[in-house]
């Protein structure tokens, strides 16, 4: 009998995140389906043996992982398209964008990336959209950021974002990121309420501004040379498995982001919704960013995105 294909899942998080539990997903359907077939592994949190969480990247590449997720932000120095999902308020809400992460442009963004790291892109965990947390004071315009030295992802997006919100931001990975914030060596850092909690920041920062600025996306990328040599029903089964699991990881973030809000207030956190005056402030600050993303990514993007947001608007017309 052939030797079982050796299957390696890792991930940045502990096993209780949405993405851990859609990673044990894929494992337990291709368990049923291949039986021994497969043998599958997981990694749940890098870190925890001694890698930044930037390095899943070079794990999955180098075919130490077989599967990761990440960030789309942190590939962006590689393709620099990604750049595109990172600009500001590109989307007002989750639906739309869905609807263009699962659509044309999700396809587009996944065939440059394949064009230039050893990955199959089987499709896109949601990280959800991003709000300001920091330990010095309340954020309800941009001139509340002057001079707070923020994280950001290692994205030259974000970080010419909060340049034109008028905060420091500083490009780390996030290990680092988590022990500058316990140090208290930067004053601010930007997450969905899920990872602020997963990673114990609400601890160390009272007070948290509901900004949306950003939506990112998770790839789900695999070591392309395994992928392609496991026979054909492998990897229709990987595919329909991680399939799957995105859609079970998209209910768990609504879940998430709901428990973790209200994990920020039972620490006694501060959260700010901002009104439509201020979220227009945030919005007019970041517009030359968007104007020279015209000249740099083109028409064909934003194209997608319209169209993306047009197909949102119609199934919720649906719905209704």
């Amino acid at each position: 009998m052939a030797e079982p294909i050796k299957i390696r899942m890792g991930g940045y998080g502990p096993p209780s995140t949405s993405f851990s539990r859609s990673l044990k997903l894929i494992g337990d359907t291709l368990a049923a389906r291949l039986g021994d077939r497969v043998r599958i592994h997981y990694v749940w949190n890098i870190m925890d043996f001694g890698y930044r969480a930037e390095e899943i990247l070079s794990l999955v590449e180098d075919g130490i992982l077989t599967l990761g997720y990440q960030s789309s932000s942190y590939l962006t120095d590689r393709v620099p398209d990604l750049g595109f999902v990172d600009l500001p308020f590109l989307f007002e809400r989750r639906d739309q964008a869905r609807a263009a992460i699962d659509g044309e442009l999700g396809r587009y963004l996944a065939h440059k990336i394949e064009a230039r790291v050893n990955y199959r892109i089987l499709g896109y965990f949601e990280n959800g959209f991003r709000h300001i947390s920091n330990r010095l004071r309340t954020i309800r315009t941009p001139a509340d950021l002057a001079g707070m030295r923020i994280r950001v992802l290692p994205s030259e997006v974000q970080a010419r974002t909060f340049e034109l919100l008028g905060a420091i931001p500083l490009r780390c990975d996030l290990t680092e990121a988590i022990a500058a914030i316990k140090a208290g060596t930067i004053d601010a850092q930007e997450n969905p309420f899920a990872n602020t909690v997963t990673y114990g920041v609400h601890k160390f920062h009272h007070f948290h501004t509901v900004t949306n600025h950003f939506y990112i996306s998770r790839p789900i990328f695999l070591n392309r040379t395994q992928f392609d040599a496991w026979p054909l029903d492998v990897q229709i089964a990987m595919r329909e498995a991680v399939t799957k699991a995105i859609a079970f990881q998209r209910e768990l973030a609504i879940e998430e982001d709901r428990e973790a809000r209200a994990a920020i207030e039972a620490a006694g956190c501060e959260i700010t919704a901002l009104n439509a005056d201020q979220h227009g402030q945030f919005r007019e600050a970041v517009a030359p960013l968007l104007d020279e993303a015209r000249r740099t990514y083109g028409a064909e993007m934003f194209e997608m995105v319209a169209t993306a947001k047009e197909a949102a608007a119609n199934a919720a017309e649906m719905d209704a």
